[in-house]
């Protein structure tokens, strides 16, 4: 019999693994060597940074590490917007996050049900990608592009019991 690996979701959160989740949501070292001055802030090492990313993300507990520009000012962004099948709407989903330009997803309660941002480097590559995801799973991609920004922190303190 082949031992399973321990999943994070198994067990309690380590001081590690709770500060890098917490601390780190802005102000990000924007260094030639980010991940080992967070190391040095944990009392830690780089590589045990870099593993604990790893493994938060491969759980679900993160989507991922990077910088959050403001929006068309790097490249071209969208806010999109899907009508799915609710029995299509997972399937779907993981598709569209399979997408490199696609920053996140996420349900809503309506006949759009299915949210996404995507970023690309020009408006071109943005509509192939929106064309692609139209014809790749038949259902209309709605493009929302932003008239209008406002800038909200989504960063929050984390709450730990």
């Amino acid at each position: 019999m082949v031992a399973q690996k321990e999943s994070i979701l198994d067990r309690p959160l380590n001081e590690i693994e709770k500060r890098l989740l917490n601390d780190f949501q802005d102000g990000f070292p924007l260094t030639t060597s980010p991940f080992q001055d967070i190391a040095e802030q944990l009392g830690s090492n780089e590589q045990i940074v870099m593993n604990t990313l790893e493994q938060l993300q491969s759980n679900g507990l993160i989507s991922r590490v990077g910088p959050v520009f403001r929006p068309n000012r790097v490249g071209a962004s969208t806010l999109a917007a899907m009508a799915v099948p609710m029995e299509r709407l997972e399937a779907v989903a993981a598709l569209v996050s399979g997408y490199g330009e696609v920053n996140h997803n996420y349900e809503r309660e309506h006949d759009l049900n299915l949210w996404f941002v995507a970023t690309a480097a020009d408006r071109e590559k943005l509509n192939s990608v929106i064309s692609e995801i139209e014809t790749r799973t038949g259902l209309e991609v709605i493009d929302l592009p932003m008239i209008e920004d406002f800038y909200i922190n989504l960063g929050f303190p984390l709450q730990w019991s």
